[in-house]
């Protein structure tokens, strides 16, 4: 009987040994290899290169400036609301003409078009854009011929591109549209495609702009011709009025809004008795930016043949906002002071 138990004792002292014995761990599985790093370059955004505006294709075709009345008997215009870019500059006495320049946009109608002065070829040769006009002045027709300059005249070179409108007495009834002039840039021979193009800086949507309060930008060319742009906080555009009422389109007769406005001064001189000007638009001068509500004093820098430079007061280049741009152009003399008042909803900041 003893010696049972002793065997006993033995087989379960060795089971309970074998049950504490060592134990080989399972292997590691080791770590995921990182995966190579994707150094393809990101697709970028396609944007319109004049406004920064989403495209969604390539926008690359010539670019087209446009001469547009502004006589009260040609308002409301057709198609200044399609252009990229426009500017506002004195012609004859002291009504303003447009130079409308377009891209990314197609307007079906573009009027009225009138004639052409040395300035505004200034205008449109830094974007070596196709000229649109109805004849010219002496200076500004040699210039064009001397030069070999591509613009289409409707009454020298185009005039097939061209048709009058019955609901306007002439000269104020002139009008194209963009398809007879892509038409007749092809029908000539001229290069369709933009090359290269300045260079501009855009803000994201989302960034503060600087300055001082600006809910309001008035400006008078003369006791018989101002203008205003009111800002919209809900559309985040400038809104223009002409002689106190809202400057429409005619075709979707809506009321013109700007992104980004910018007035500059210029040194105007008149040449003759009909009141024709000469405005410097080489060198540099002093000028306004305006943007959501907010006003920026700026410099405009401009050599010939380039298109204009505009800089802050560091020197850098201005950043616009993805839209389209105004320029008002006003006499240096008597210049911003006397000519622009700039309002934050209670004040003027000019005087």
């Amino acid at each position: 009987m003893v010696r049972c138990l002793k065997w006993g004792m033995i087989a379960f002292l060795i089971a309970l040994t074998a049950g504490c014995g060592y134990v080989q761990p399972e292997p590691k599985t080791p770590p995921p290899a990182p995966l190579p790093e994707d150094k393809s370059p990101q697709e970028q955004p396609i944007t319109a290169p004049l406004t920064g505006l989403p495209a969604d294709a390539p926008v690359d075709e010539r670019v087209v400036a446009v001469m547009i009345e502004n006589h009260n008997q040609a308002r409301p215009q057709s198609g200044l609301d399609k252009a990229d870019w426009v500017f506002e500059v004195l012609a004859e006495g002291w009504i303003t003409r447009f130079v409308a320049i377009y891209q990314s946009q197609k307007p079906e109608r573009l009027g009225p078009v009138r004639s052409v002065r040395p300035y505004f070829i200034d205008i449109a040769e830094g974007m070596n854009a196709v000229l649109v006009h109805a004849g010219g002045s002496t200076e500004a027709l040699a210039r064009l011929k001397q030069t070999n300059y591509e613009h289409l005249d409707e009454i020298y070179n185009a005039g097939r591109y061209f048709w009058r409108e019955k609901f306007r007495r002439m000269p104020h009834n002139l009008y194209t549209d963009m398809t007879r002039l892509r038409e007749a840039i092809a029908d000539k021979g001229w290069e369709t495609k933009a090359g290269a193009l300045p260079q501009f800086h855009f803000l994201q949507d989302e960034e503060v702009r600087d300055g001082q309060p600006a809910t309001r930008v008035e400006i008078t060319y003369h006791r018989t011709y101002d203008l205003a742009y009111a800002y919209d906080s809900g559309r985040r555009q400038y809104m223009r009025e002409t002689k106190g009422k809202p400057h429409r389109d005619m075709e979707t007769e809506e009321q013109l809004a700007v992104t980004n406005l910018i007035v500059m001064e210029a040194p105007h001189r008149i040449v003759d008795k009909e009141g024709r000007r000469e405005v410097i638009l080489t060198g540099q001068g002093e000028g306004m930016l305006f943007q959501r509500g907010m006003a920026t004093p700026i410099q405009w820098h401009r050599k010939q043949g380039e298109f204009f430079v505009f800089t802050d007061a560091a020197g850098e280049p201005i950043r616009l906002l993805p839209g389209n741009t105004w320029v008002n152009i006003i006499p240096d003399k008597p210049g911003m002071q006397a000519s622009v008042n700039i309002v934050d909803g209670s004040e003027n900041l000019t005087q």
